[in-house]
């Protein structure tokens, strides 16, 4: 995910579809996203003083701890019953046909819909999993639901957003939705000493930038799961930066609601309509402005993907590996930090997870790509910060040293994934370890 060009305050990313309002932030902007939420789902408030305690599951189903389906309570956590009270496939496949009808559901939403639940199904029944139909039933139909409420009432993302926990968690949503799509049994983690060492940094008021390659919708909660029990503080604290595609597709946008985010237009779509060209640019000023004032107030980890999209296969040999990174973005993001008056360290983070929920072959422009989604082995590798003087010192410009300091960031990421992938595509697990890259396995609750 690129960020911003050094020619201009525009903030560039991945993840497509320019056509998104995003708002100004506001001194008391945590304060207006719950009166909102209220306001658009005034059920939730007696949902959030009940809380979520029925689960949709046969008594005699014992899930296993890596995909317990998502504790829901009826009617209460939804304005329209047609899907939070569905009790099995037929009532949801059922309940898109009905709003179809109605006219309450688009006809390209409802496809995808239908779509989206096959594939889900299909990816959590290879896991094995005995309960793998409740989990499946029970998880989408609170997906569905918030995908349906936001159809009615589309929810517009702040410059920064900060991830709905209340009345409805939408952060635990997220996490229950991806996780019985997660081979823990494949699944590694690199240097996770390195990660309690990002807790402590943070903890002591200090910014952690995190330069990763990027490949799916899911990598933030593929990140929050691997570390939920061993670094819970950076699996709910880390800021996103993220596109404008995770904030207008309604397919995506009710997990994105439980993210931290900081929103931006896509560089590879800014253009795509020259009369939004101007308020794509000042949207992603306030942006920028944003990202600012949240280095110099301390304690932030923010993620950044500067390659200015997601990863994918090589059409040749059909290999996944990490996009090149930019280096102008990357040498801005540096900048940042630099200049916000609180000490600041960039760590190379490594992501492979491709196989969960793979992009589109192609860059698409239009919103509502067809979501493939698998069950499989994913893993997170940090390497140790990249301190700018050391990587630059034998570089004679300014301009050969943000190539030469973007190369490095990205080698060790490249580095890191090498050992992913032989750890799970590769079937060495924990022998896949090398003396940079250690790597574990995660603990589940």
């Amino acid at each position: 995910m690129s960020i911003f060009s050094p020619s201009s305050p525009t903030l560039f990313l991945s993840t497509t579809n320019p056509r998104v309002s995003l708002l100004p932030s506001t001194s008391n902007s945590s304060s207006w996203r719950v009166r909102s939420a209220f306001r658009r789902f005034p059920c939730l408030a007696f949902s959030a003083a009940h809380g979520m305690a029925e689960t949709v599951q046969d008594k005699k189903c014992s899930p296993s701890p890596s995909s317990t389906p998502l504790p829901v309570s009826g009617s209460e956590l939804g304005c329209s019953p047609t899907f939070i009270d569905a009790r099995s496939e037929q009532d949801l496949i059922l309940g898109i046909q009905r709003e179809l009808e109605a006219e309450t559901l688009p006809k390209p939403i409802a496809q995808s819909m239908e779509e989206l639940y096959h594939n889900y199904k299909t990816a959590v029944l290879k896991s094995g999993d005995p309960c793998a139909e409740d989990i499946v039933v029970s998880n989408m139909r609170v997906a569905f639901d918030r995908m349906f409420l936001d159809v009615k009432e589309p929810f517009e993302f702040s410059p920064y957003h900060e991830a709905i926990r209340e009345p409805f968690d939408y952060y635990t949503f997220g996490q229950s939705y991806i996780r019985p799509l997660i081979n823990f049994k494949e699944s590694y983690v690199g240097n996770v000493s390195l990660f309690s060492k990002i807790e402590q940094q943070l903890n002591q008021g200090e910014n952690v930038i995190l330069i990763s390659n990027h490949q799916t919708e899911a990598d933030p909660a593929v990140i929050a799961l691997l570390l939920e029990t061993t670094n819970p503080h950076i699996s709910e604290n880390i800021i996103y930066v993220a596109g404008d595609r995770v904030i207008t597709d309604p397919l995506c946008k009710p997990f994105s609601m439980g993210r931290n985010l900081l929103c931006v237009y896509s560089k590879k779509h800014m253009n795509d309509d020259p009369e939004l060209v101007d308020m794509k640019r000042r949207s992603n000023t306030r942006s920028l402005k944003e990202m600012a004032l949240l280095l110099r107030g301390g304690s932030k980890i923010i993620w950044i993907a500067p390659s200015g999209g997601r990863d994918r296969p090589d059409p040749v040999t059909n290999q996944w590996f990490p996009a090149p990174f930019d280096a102008n973005s990357l040498d801005n993001m540096r900048r940042l930090v630099q200049h916000a008056g609180v000490v600041g360290h960039i760590y190379p983070l490594s992501m492979l997870c491709h196989d969960i929920m793979p992009p589109p072959p192609q860059v698409e422009k239009e919103i509502g790509e067809k979501r493939l989604i698998s069950y499989h082995g994913t893993g997170v590798s940090v390497g140790p910060p990249i301190d700018f003087q050391e990587a630059t010192v034998s570089c004679g410009s300014p301009d050969e040293a943000k190539v030469v300091y973007s190369q490095a960031v990205y080698d060790s990421v490249c580095e890191q994934y090498k050992v992913l992938q032989s750890a799970i595509n590769g079937g060495k697990g924990l022998e896949a370890s090398t003396p940079n890259v250690s790597l574990s396995q995660p603990t589940l609750h």
